[in-house]
């Protein structure tokens, strides 16, 4: 695990008093709002962090409303559907910003395959999170260590483990550094209103039934009555919908430490 930098030393960083109060008065105040507080706090050492899921392209339109500088980039797995790539290129296109593109370390992924296979998170849940944590969790932390804040699309709505979100934390997962969660409080119908008359690009999988959108293998379309995150890693049963990134099994003893066997 790539170990992230004590943020806390950054004269950026609020003390944890003040994010507490900033999380009460953020609550009442739009996306944009909190967007536009974010990147005129913290400038370039803030950044959105995007899987272009549909929130995530909410708030990648609002941003290019706010600041078209500001900083955004996403996880390439090297597992993502095409769907995934080609909305990449669709939204370069439409809102003239670059999109970094970071992608998993090449060693840790070829030890990964060598020891357990191509395919080796549908045998066991300790090996779906080695998965997650060498394609997803690495490359972010690598990103994070150089921020003092980054911006994400988690809602309360999406799962039990979301529904604590605030719209601003910090986040001890990665040294200390501010979170900030705009669309914290909106919920799937919002989203879709927003993207409907706005006009904002999405991915193609939605009109197929998809609601989570993660890398191939471990993503399908749900099922009338299932939740939105049914579809994610779903031959696991009883497990955390969760990679990692904002929430961590792996801390929290739910699962070997990597590299451990079946």
């Amino acid at each position: 695990m790539v170990q992230t930098k004590d943020a806390r030393t950054s004269k950026l960083i609020p003390p944890l008093e003040e994010v507490k109060a900033l999380a009460a008065q953020f609550e009442g105040k739009a996306p944009e709002d909190i967007i536009r507080w974010t990147f005129d706090r913290f400038g370039g050492r803030a950044a959105f962090c995007t899987s272009l899921q549909s929130g995530g392209m909410v708030i990648l339109d609002m941003l290019h409303k706010v600041d078209p500088s500001a900083r955004v980039f996403t996880i390439d797995t090297g597992r993502l559907p095409q769907e995934t790539y080609d909305l990449i290129d669709r939204a370069r296109e439409r809102y003239d910003m670059p999109i970094e593109v970071y992608s998993p370390d090449h060693q840790e992924l070829s030890t990964m395959v060598e020891k357990h296979g191509v395919n080796p998170f549908y045998r066991s849940y300790s090996l779906r999170l080695l998965c997650c944590e060498i394609r997803k969790v690495n490359p972010l932390n690598r990103v994070l260590a150089e921020m003092d804040a980054w911006v994400t699309g988690l809602m309360r709505t999406q799962s039990s483990t979301r529904a604590n979100v605030q719209k601003i934390e910090l986040d001890d997962a990665h040294g200390g550094i501010v979170k900030l969660n705009p669309l914290a409080d909106w919920d799937s119908k919002q989203v879709w209103d927003y993207i409907r008359e706005n006009d904002v690009p999405y991915n193609a999988l939605y009109d197929k039934g998809y609601t989570s959108i993660g890398c191939a293998p471990c993503t399908r379309a749900i099922r009338p009555g299932e939740d939105e995150r049914a579809g994610r890693w779903w031959w696991e049963r009883g497990m955390p919908k969760e990679c990692g990134i904002h929430l961590s099994p792996r801390r929290n003893g739910n699962a070997t430490k990597a590299g451990a066997k079946e």
